[in-house]
């Protein structure tokens, strides 16, 4: 994908995740738009594209943030919303662990509080180490933590599936994180 259109790939994340009125756009209780609303609200904020650019953009996209509605009509990012959102993913079973990434210097605090969701609607997780630590590597020193889901499960937590695999929960309290080895 040209720089152009990873620019503008970043002015979507942030508006159907985070403030999506900063493009002039509404979100439906399930985070979706319309796609020539999309569009319209990008033109007049100066990112001009075209529906094919969008297709390219959602389909380009490394980490999958974004998906159209069966019929093509909608768009919506897949997770990491600070806004009020139902995504409606079910519950569904985890593998036993998932991992996490963070930067070094907040190891520490994670192993005594666990793992918030901030601004978020939930904590991310990662079926692999090596994604849980580009995530890490993001604000410093990578360092990746093993989550017990399988003993987070059975002790009643529960773990939901986005669209392109990131696992999400509500929270992972400190007796189930470990440090990876």
């Amino acid at each position: 994908m040209d720089k152009r259109l990873m620019q503008i790939s970043r002015v979507i994340t942030y508006a159907l995740r985070h403030r999506p009125e900063g493009l002039g756009i509404t979100l439906n209780k399930a985070g979706w738009v319309n796609v020539g609303d999309l569009l319209d609200g990008l033109s007049s904020h100066g990112h001009q594209i075209t529906l094919d650019e969008l297709h390219t953009i959602v389909s380009q996209n490394d980490k999958q943030r974004f998906a159209f509605s069966p019929d093509g009509a909608m768009i919506r990012a897949n997770q990491g919303h600070s806004v009020g959102v139902n995504l409606g993913l079910k519950p569904v079973p985890p593998p036993v662990v998932l991992y996490h990434g963070t930067h070094v210097g907040a190891v520490q605090a994670i192993l005594k509080s666990g793992i918030k969701k901030q601004s978020r609607h939930d904590v991310h997780l990662s079926a692999t180490r090596e994604t849980a630590t580009s995530v890490g590597q993001r604000h410093g020193k990578p360092v990746v933590l093993t989550i017990d889901c399988k003993r987070m499960y059975n002790d009643g937590h529960q773990f939901r599936l986005s669209a392109n695999a990131v696992w999400l929960t509500e929270e992972v309290p400190p007796q189930y994180i470990s440090v990876a080895q």
